[in-house]
């Protein structure tokens, strides 16, 4: 194989480097996720990584000078780099440094340093690849702990004594997680079993940036391999108690429950093929969270999770607030998701009544697709008859979810008659009254007594006023 990958650098703004790294007398090299994306011929990053045996930051700004827009230079001086955005493009400048840390924190304490130092405080093998931008060697790969090598065997592992590489800064345990699962490589033995011995290290890393890479691990085709590494090093007890408290399976008198752990999994996987919604993913994750608190055992019922539905939504609101996810509509989608996650299947077991699909509507609003989305990977049935039934019993839900829709308009439901209407018909003031009389026609057209239209409404309401004592204003 080439040792030599001049193509790779045909975007002009590797020249521009070049050039500008001869001026100042400095050697220069592209390193890093784009060298490693373009050797597995991946969609290039949008980013870009430059170290300079010297200072980053003279790099950048001599860079800056030589292009014509003369972009703006953001300098980061307590890190010693620079960024620069070239049509899209978000170009890095860092000069090539030593790194030691202390037991207490991930920010290391930087010296500088050769080429290979710099290739040393890399997180993994394949990470820390680097083409020559130099011009006795444009274009050359430097490859000095056999990651070409790695990249070929798709093996993820450390430069140096992984115990010391996690130790250091443990968020390399998540990375080394995510890249297996968005890569399908295989991590090191070695390597795995230093996560595991380190574990406990990723209590010094923030909220923020352990959801990065959960996010990351989620964006995947299959999640699935990432949350069992997680779990078998031991770092999903840290991050995630309420997920692996699921694995767990008891048996009384006979009878056993499904390992919901596994399940969800599944789950997540299942609906990976039908969605790249990140937070409909974070939903399925967190759809049988409440089933560990909520299990119970009875004689007549076997094992039950009466609730789980509703405790899930509780339990959503402290896991963001633990991990520093979004408390927005992001979540309160993923709450919404996990609390009506088994309304679905409920109506799919039985006759599909038009008023029960017009109330799944009318609570799920526009989310009703997504969790329908997520019922349907919610099927991890291995009885084929099952499995058929409950996918053709969706179809239908689908289909009348149509229906009604068309027909009764119930999505994002407003009343076809309004509170201040009701107030000067019978010349109110705000009361109970007129609580109880919206509240009726919404019922009303929910159970499909009166179509969702304004005159039905205005005459459901002065019949059901009469029953209250109310009398229309003349």
């Amino acid at each position: 194989m080439t040792n030599n990958y001049k193509q790779a650098l045909d975007n002009k703004i590797f020249e521009i480097i070049s050039k500008a790294s001869q001026e100042l007398n400095l050697e220069s090299y592209v390193i890093g996720g784009f060298v490693r994306d373009y050797l597995l011929q991946r969609d290039l990053k949008k980013d870009i990584d430059i170290v300079t045996i010297g200072s980053g930051i003279d790099l950048a700004l001599k860079v800056s000078e030589l292009l014509s827009n003369k972009p703006k230079v953001q300098v980061f001086k307590n890190y010693g780099t620079a960024m620069i955005r070239y049509k899209e493009i978000d170009i890095e400048f860092v000069g090539a440094r030593k790194e030691s840390y202390v037991a207490h924190s991930r920010n290391p304490i930087v010296e500088n340093g050769t080429l290979e130092d710099d290739q040393n405080r890399r997180d993994f093998t394949i990470n820390a690849l680097a083409f020559s931008l130099n011009k006795n060697n444009y274009g050359d790969l430097v490859d000095s702990f056999q990651g070409l090598t790695d990249l070929q065997n798709k093996i993820i592992k450390t430069p140096l004594n992984p115990d010391i590489t996690y130790s250091d800064d443990p968020l390399r345990m998540m990375r080394a997680i995510r890249f297996s699962t968005q890569l399908n490589f295989i991590i090191e033995t070695e390597s795995l079993n230093a996560i595991e011995r380190n574990k406990e290290r990723i209590n010094i890393i923030s909220g923020e940036r352990i959801v990065d890479e959960l996010n990351k691990i989620l964006e995947t085709s299959k999640p699935s391999i990432g949350f069992l590494h997680l779990y078998k090093t031991g770092l999903l007890d840290i991050i995630l108690p309420e997920l692996t408290a699921l694995n767990n399976v008891e048996e009384i008198e006979g009878h056993t429950h499904k390992n919901n752990f596994y399940h969800t999994l599944e789950v997540v996987d299942n609906i990976c093929p039908n969605t790249d919604d990140v937070w409909l993913r974070w939903a399925a994750l967190l759809h049988d969270i409440g089933k560990a608190p909520t299990k119970r055992f009875n004689k007549k019922l076997g094992w039950t999770f009466h609730g789980h539905e509703f405790l899930g939504g509780k339990m959503v609101k402290k896991i963001f607030q633990r991990l520093h996810l979004p408390l927005n509509q992001k979540m309160k989608f993923v709450q919404k998701m996990v609390i009506m996650s088994s309304r679905p299947i409920v109506l799919a077991e039985d006759i599909v009544t038009d008023s029960a699909v017009r109330r799944l509507v009318f609570d799920a609003g526009e989310d009703v697709d997504n969790l329908m989305t997520l019922c349907e990977a919610d099927i991890t049935t291995k009885n084929p008859a099952k499995f058929k039934k409950y996918h053709s019993n969706f179809d239908v839900v689908r289909k009348k979810i149509t229906e009604v829709e068309e027909r009764d308009h119930v999505r994002n439901f407003q009343p076809p008659i309004s509170g201040e209407e009701i107030m000067e018909l019978f010349d109110l003031k705000p009361s109970r009254d007129i609580g109880v009389l919206k509240e009726a026609v919404k019922e009303a057209i929910l159970e499909g007594e009166i179509p969702n239209e304004y005159q039905a409404a205005y005459d459901f309401v002065l019949k059901r006023a009469e029953k209250l004592g109310l009398k229309k204003v003349t």
